[in-house]
């Protein structure tokens, strides 16, 4: 089928909106059989070793990698559909920072993927970052530090950076490390592009990751509306929880389209299109306000039981609660898409919700809030 483009010249249709059928069999089946046979579930997560040897032996460690930088040639759509099945499944790696965030560093400075298990920061000019996930179990550091006018990327062997170890709400190692600032300043130069874009993948990556959870959250509340019975009947029968599971699914559908609408024009324009940042402020601002709606009204749903350590359902609500606040806040994101819509006026807004520019430009940048 022929692609249709829009003015800003990008292929809507060059890039599938699936991931490729049969690695997607592949990865539910590798999800299904890890959420069937994990141990009880605990408030302290740790990473799963013997879960990411199993992603590494599949090629999926490196699935978005070039080939002939020792990838698998994936997409963003692929990418998506991976992140997704594994927050879904509450599973402890790093693929996001590892591949994602960190590999595509590493790739686009031309620095050696040479194996090893990554984690990927933003150092402040101190050589200080904060939050950073998985740092303790990572062999080196993909850092994106900004030096005055230039970006430059290190990656840095675990043993040279000081870690103090903390964990995030969803209770994942999330510590501070701290670098030494020669480290940080023999790094390699990049595009200011890179440093622009790696915001925008952050949370479109992290976008992917909660709807994919919150997915799992849906299948969840519908199984127990159907099981649990109270007063003769199930409580799926009752209108007020009917009203609950109602916005549960509705606003995860929501989320879920708007996902899917930023990782198809990624895919589409290998992040070239000018409407990225509308796009993924579109999605992280959808995902942000479900994100409310899906934690309180499942736990309103499953009532005491979902609280207790033993139940599913708090291994995926408190990474929701965790991850939407990662690569800018809620607040950050509508406050930028209002900035946006301001400044593309009443007769431009719907120019700007299709192609995500608020005004015509040259500029095919997407500059990160």
């Amino acid at each position: 089928m022929a692609g249709r483009q829009d003015s800003s010249g990008i292929d809507r249709l060059a890039a599938p909106t699936t991931p490729d059928p049969d690695l997607a069999e592949v990865m539910g089946d590798l999800f299904a059989d890890y959420r069937a046979t994990r141990a009880t579930p605990t408030a302290v997560v740790d990473l799963d070793r013997d879960l990411w040897q199993r992603l590494e032996d599949l090629g999926m460690t490196r699935l978005t990698g070039s080939e002939a930088a020792g990838g698998s040639g994936g997409g963003w759509v692929d990418a998506a559909a991976l992140l997704g099945l594994a927050a879904g499944a509450a599973a402890p790696v790093p693929l996001a920072e590892h591949d994602v965030l960190g590999g595509w560093l590493l790739e686009a400075a031309g620095l050696p993927n040479d194996g090893g298990l990554r984690t990927v920061c933003r150092p402040d000019p101190s050589g200080v970052a904060l939050n950073v996930t998985w740092a303790r179990d990572a062999s080196r550091v993909v850092a994106l530090w900004e030096d005055r006018d230039e970006w430059r990327v290190a990656d840095v062997p675990a043993d040279r950076v000081v870690i103090d170890e903390g964990r995030n709400l969803a209770g994942e190692p999330s510590d501070t490390v701290e670098f030494d600032v020669d480290d940080l300043e023999a790094g390699t130069l990049v595009q200011h592009e890179i440093g622009e874009q790696f915001h925008l993948r952050g949370a479109l990556a992290r976008s992917a990751q909660v709807v994919g959870a919150m997915e799992r959250v849906v299948e969840l509340v519908l199984t127990h509306v159907r099981e649990r019975h109270q007063f003769g009947r199930p409580i799926g029968r009752f209108q007020a929880v009917q009203h609950l599971v109602a916005d549960i699914a509705s606003e995860t559908a929501l989320a879920r389209a708007a996902t899917d609408a930023a990782v198809s024009r990624a895919a589409a324009s290998d992040w070239q299109d000018p409407g990225m940042l509308f796009a993924v402020g579109v999605a992280k601002s959808c995902v942000g306000h479900a994100a409310s709606v899906v934690v309180r009204g499942s736990h309103q749903v499953l009532g005491a039981i979902g609280t207790t350590l033993e139940h599913e359902l708090h291994t995926l609500t408190r990474p929701i609660l965790a991850r939407r606040s990662e690569y800018g806040s809620l607040h950050d994101w509508d406050e930028t898409l209002t900035t946006l819509a301001s400044s593309a006026g009443h007769d431009r807004l719907w120019t700007l919700v299709t192609t995500g520019r608020a005004k015509p430009s040259h500029d095919h940048r997407s500059h990160a809030p």
